[in-house]
């Protein structure tokens, strides 16, 4: 597919470190101005040459304002920032699973309303939420943010037709495993003598293991800007986890012989009910 033409002006969430950094580095390299987000600018430590850091904090909706009004115009955003967590749902609170949805999903929408209006009265923009393909393929103990990026994924699908008819493109992007150490800022909800503990650390050295195989954030981030360049885009995106050949198997496989399968790949065996 061809290109967009022209310099665009580019935000990008989470800009400080793994696939974020590397998207950011990827548009530089390709022209554009390119604006990158962090709770703390100023504490970066390895910025991204051309890139100019502004305060965002995904769960500071009045931050997503702040941010826009500071940079201006706004052609392309790509929703990448977030928090990941797991473990066990009895032993995760509920201020834990907000504060999740505040990071993963309230902070992306808030950011994507601000941008709206200034695409829509310029009759072009596209919007990319980087979600995960744990929400296509959903596991054990890691319910919570399988349903925060399922969240973003139906938004960016439902509103890809809403925002349309303004030149707008709204994007649905799903990584797979990616090594980027990710694992090491991961929230855990397991208690010590939960009932749930043995299989969830058998599911933690599985996704230990698949994330130090993953596939590195300059690939994940190159189909992200691709994506999000190109003049029709598609709907929707993924790579990892050998993508083309399980979207496949999910259209052919019942829905439990795929969530069994999905459980097998982290360890668990297959449980009958």
């Amino acid at each position: 597919m061809a290109a967009a033409s022209g310099s665009k002006v580019v935000l990008v969430t989470g800009a400080s470190s793994g696939i974020g950094a590397e998207v950011a580095r990827l548009f530089v390299e390709r022209g554009h101005t390119v604006y990158g987000t962090s709770r703390r600018p100023a504490a970066v430590a390895d910025p991204v040459p051309g890139v100019r850091y502004v305060r965002l904090d995904n769960a500071d909706y009045q931050s997503a304002i702040d941010c826009v009004d500071e940079i201006g115009a706004v052609d392309v955003l790509i929703n990448n920032a977030g928090e990941s967590q797991a473990g066990a749902l009895e032993d995760t609170s509920m201020a834990a699973i907000e504060d999740l949805f505040a990071a993963n999903v309230f902070g992306p929408v808030a950011l994507t309303k601000a941008v709206l209006p200034g695409m829509r009265g310029r009759g072009t923009g596209t919007v990319v939420m980087v979600g995960s393909m744990l929400s296509s393929f959903p596991v054990a103990f890691r319910s919570n943010y399988a349903a925060t990026k399922s969240a973003l994924k139906a938004f960016a699908l439902a509103t890809r037709r809403e925002v349309a008819p303004y030149g707008i493109r709204m994007i649905s992007v799903e990584p797979g495993t990616i090594a980027t150490g990710i694992g090491d800022r991961r929230s855990i909800h397991i208690g010590d003598d939960s009932p749930y503990r043995r299989e969830y650390e058998v599911l933690a050295a599985a996704t230990r293991k698949n994330e130090d195989a993953g596939i590195d954030a300059t690939a994940m981030a190159s189909v992200i800007v691709d994506a999000a360049l190109v003049e029709h885009p598609k709907p929707f995106y993924a790579k990892g986890n050998r993508a083309g050949i399980v979207f496949a198997l999910r259209r052919l496989m019942t829905r439990q012989a795929m969530l069994d399968m999905t459980a097998r790949i982290h360890g668990l065996p297959k449980v009958r009910i």
